[in-house]
């Protein structure tokens, strides 16, 4: 009986006596520069770090003194990914600041701008980012011999992407027709009607790619925390609304600082945020959250094949939330599309006159909400600028998920390796845009 005792208490302490430290420095297939630093002794987790270590580069400085038409030109080079975003967070908070009102076919062809940078986005990081992840693949490029369908239908769903900012903006990336007052260049309807085509086309792409994620083996991780988004009640939110969270918060956009309470921590570049409680999470997942019953019955049906409704606390269901995305911003297009078909495209700015004023814009870029706040003087020049990114939103959030990752790895018995492969999926799973959320 000692014998056995001994032999069986040997045995679960080679289990538990795990002596590794995980360095990812820089973590791949994620925008910008962030490492995950993990240290785990005798099978106990004694650190967690997710750092952020780009360098900051002060766009609110920038604007200073500079003439509000000007500002979204500049703001939107914040990111070339979420270009569309920034611009249009910069021209809301500067309309509403001077009490400028777009003609409605303006606010149709904005919306519909974002819906191509969050399709184009979403697509890029779904295909190309997150998905090898699933398949024990280093990157994309085996996937382009194993599962060739999947691919060209990502490739095809950005393609599309890029077609829907490029007629609503002018350009692919930092646009060049979003100003004050509306837009400044009007599609033609041909070019509409071609769209709409090419948008009907992805969706059979759209089913290839449900089909395909439904037989990945999504981790299954739950913490529970809050989920920061827009809610205006009537449509899924893009462009404007309360700021609202799954424990019951709900401000509007003017008091953007007491929903992000921006802090420093010494080992990160970029602030953490936080609300009700350590943490809070933004983006797909907590659009979704906040807004299920506004989806597209399209994107309800792709959302009921994995189960997910709210509220879902598991971070790597975010990749699922931006396929059900996916789905409803095809199809919302394709309807704003046939709107605008039948709508005058003559008018679409207003005349305006600069008046001192401030006030915050807020939309829904793909990672989440982005604010940026403007005060302007009486000439229309911008005396202070502010700008709070998604993924800054998110750090705590993926700091504390690591921590608990670890945890959970540790009592199911994984390996070093299969901890390291599950903390950078967890970060990725947030399609974290780590150079704007230094700014």
């Amino acid at each position: 009986m000692k014998n056995f005792d001994f032999i069986t208490a040997s045995k679960l302490s080679e289990m538990t006596k795990i002596n590794c430290d995980i360095d990812v420095h820089h973590l791949t297939r994620v925008e910008g520069h962030g490492n995950i630093h993990i240290t785990i002794r005798q099978g106990k987790l004694i650190n967690a770090t997710w750092a952020v270590v780009e360098t900051p580069r002060f766009f609110e400085v920038m604007v200073k003194g500079m003439s509000a038409e000007r500002v979204p030109f500049l703001t939107s080079r914040i990111c070339g990914i979420c270009s569309i975003s920034h611009a249009l967070a910069s021209i809301r908070a500067l309309e509403r600041a001077m009490d400028i009102v777009p003609p409605p076919p303006a606010e149709k062809l904005r919306l519909l701008a974002m819906h191509g940078e969050t399709l184009q986005s979403h697509a890029l990081h779904l295909f190309f980012l997150a998905i090898p992840d699933f398949v024990n693949s280093p990157n994309v490029l085996p996937l382009i011999k194993s599962n060739p369908d999947i691919v060209q239908s990502g490739l095809r769903l950005k393609e599309t992407g890029n077609a829907i900012s490029a007629l609503a903006t002018g350009r692919f990336t930092h646009p060049v027709s979003l100003v004050l007052g509306g837009v400044s260049k009007s599609p033609g309807k041909k070019e509409l009607v071609t769209l709409r085509k090419q948008l009907e086309s992805v969706l059979p792409d759209l089913d290839t790619t449900l089909d395909f994620c439904k037989t990945l083996s999504i981790p299954n991780f739950i913490r529970e925390t809050e989920f920061v988004s827009l809610c205006n009640g009537s449509t899924y939110p893009f462009i404007g609304g309360d700021l609202v969270s799954t424990d019951g918060v709900r401000k509007q956009e003017n008091d953007y600082l007491a929903m992000t309470n921006e802090y420093q921590e010494d080992f990160t570049t970029s602030k953490f945020a936080k609300l009700s409680r350590d943490s809070f999470a933004a983006g797909a997942l907590a659009r979704l959250n906040n807004n299920y019953k506004l989806l597209h019955p399209k994107a309800k049906e792709a959302a009921e094949a994995f189960g997910l409704e709210p509220v879902n606390h598991n971070p790597f269901m975010n990749n699922v939330a931006q396929l059900v995305e996916c789905y409803h911003l095809v199809h919302d297009a394709i309807s704003m599309i046939d709107a605008l078909l039948d709508t005058s495209l003559e008018q679409l700015s207003t005349t305006w006159a600069p008046k001192s004023g401030a006030a915050t814009g807020a939309v829904e870029a793909p990672r989440g909400v982005l604010y940026h706040h403007m005060e302007v003087d009486e000439k229309g020049k911008v005396i202070r600028g502010d700008c709070i990114i998604p993924t800054t939103q998110n750090n705590a959030n993926i700091h504390l998920d690591l921590s608990a990752l670890v945890r959970q790895a540790l009592e199911e018995g994984k390996t070093d390796k299969e901890i390291q492969l599950l903390c950078e999926m967890v970060v990725r799973s947030y399609d974290p845009c780590i150079s704007c959320s230094v700014h």
